[in-house]
């Protein structure tokens, strides 16, 4: 675990910078959403129950759209979930060069939706998302969520 410390001082309890790998298969998608549960609970995150339902949703999405456009070239992901003193990141790694964009909605198509649901859920809670290449030559999304979200006073 790496320690982030914030610069007033040293780090709360519960922050710091969680990373595991898993692999590119269904079965890692409910394993990535409760692992990443878990381990908010375990570390005591002040989190709303509505910044973690929406972060289990987009772990659900990216760990799936891993596994659906990337196994072939990606056996692996890699997840990490970091935390602030008001912040929760979280970030799907994978080995594959294409980069995804947000679609438009098409109504007559079943799917192809996920990122328009990621950048939907953490623009309605005040947070936000990107898209980056990695050093490897893959890619890495993250979903950055405040702890409170901003419709709550």
């Amino acid at each position: 675990m790496v320690t982030i410390e914030r610069e007033s001082g040293d780090p709360l309890p519960y922050e710091g910078v969680w990373r595991f790998t898993a692999p590119a298969v269904d079965a890692s998608v409910p394993q990535a959403r409760h692992a990443v549960r878990d381990l908010l609970l375990r570390q005591g995150v002040p989190v709303a129950d509505e910044v973690v339902q929406g972060l289990l949703l987009i772990v659900s999405e990216l760990v799936t759209n891993a596994v659906r456009h990337a196994a072939l070239l990606s056996p692996t992901l890699a997840v990490e979930v970091a935390v602030g003193a008001e912040w929760v990141r979280v970030s799907v790694e994978d080995d594959h060069p294409y980069r995804p964009t947000a679609l438009e909605t098409d109504h007559g198509r079943t799917g192809g939706r996920g990122l328009l649901l990621v950048r939907e859920i953490t623009r309605e809670a005040g947070g936000a998302c990107d898209v980056e290449h990695t050093a490897a030559g893959g890619k890495v999304i993250r979903a950055v969520l405040p702890l409170k979200p901003s419709w709550i006073p």
